[in-house]
């Protein structure tokens, strides 16, 4: 069972670290951030509940820290491949339970994996695929892969669709996907309604084989 608060240590501040540490902090969590650059440290003090100035790959200095009272942490380290994998293995030695690592290419994500980082991160290359889902068909406005070939998509709902009803759409018949809910403005609908009529702003959430999100997508 999840701890209801759950806190985090961010390691490496640059502008992927930063920003994920930034918006755990914005959702309450207890986050610190470590670096060893001391101005990307200032950045990040006022908004996270502690910012250190520390060396990662030194064991004892992440104890002295208090590190290990930490819940998870993300190893954003960013093109210092051996300060990430000590790192890695540092973290792993102080006992965190969950440690997420940034790769820097195929062979640093084949390391971290046999050093046992719970998830291995090519941002790049994960952004990569989001794009094109999202270039490849307009309609789409987010995208998140679920793995075995399933993803879940926002779909905005075009002007010929608007006055239809959720049942038009042939969702889960003609279309073999499965309709999660639709979101109108910040309000979300279930769809256990199939004669609800669509607006314009309207957002379909869809859960589906990406093939089949593409015809469904081709054929709005």
């Amino acid at each position: 069972m999840l701890k209801k608060h759950r806190t985090f240590a961010v390691i490496g501040l640059g502008a992927f670290g930063s920003t994920v540490a930034g918006e755990l902090a914005k959702s309450g969590r207890q986050v610190i951030g470590v670096d060893l650059d001391e101005r990307r440290v200032a950045q990040m003090a006022s908004a996270l509940h502690s910012a250190v100035i520390l060396d990662s790959t030194d064991e004892v200095a992440l104890r002295e820290a208090a590190i290990d009272q930490y819940d998870a942490a993300l190893i954003a380290i960013g093109r210092d491949i051996q300060a990430s994998i000590l790192t890695t293995m540092n973290l792993r030695m102080l006992g965190i339970g969950v440690i997420w690592v940034k790769a820097a290419n195929k062979t640093h994500h084949r390391i971290l994996v046999k050093l046992g980082a719970d998830r291995v991160i090519l941002p790049e290359q994960e952004m990569g695929r989001h794009i094109a889902q999202m270039l490849n068909n307009p309609i789409v406005q987010d995208y998140v892969s679920l793995g075995n070939g399933y993803s879940v998509v926002s779909v905005d709902v075009p002007e010929g669709l608007k006055g239809r009803s959720l049942g038009s759409l042939g969702i889960g018949s003609t279309h073999d996907l499965k309709m999660l809910g639709l979101m109108r403005g910040a309000e979300f609908r279930s769809c256990d309604r199939p004669d609800l009529t669509l607006e314009r702003a309207d957002k379909l959430i869809l859960l589906g084989k990406r093939p089949d999100l593409r015809r469904f997508g081709d054929a709005l």
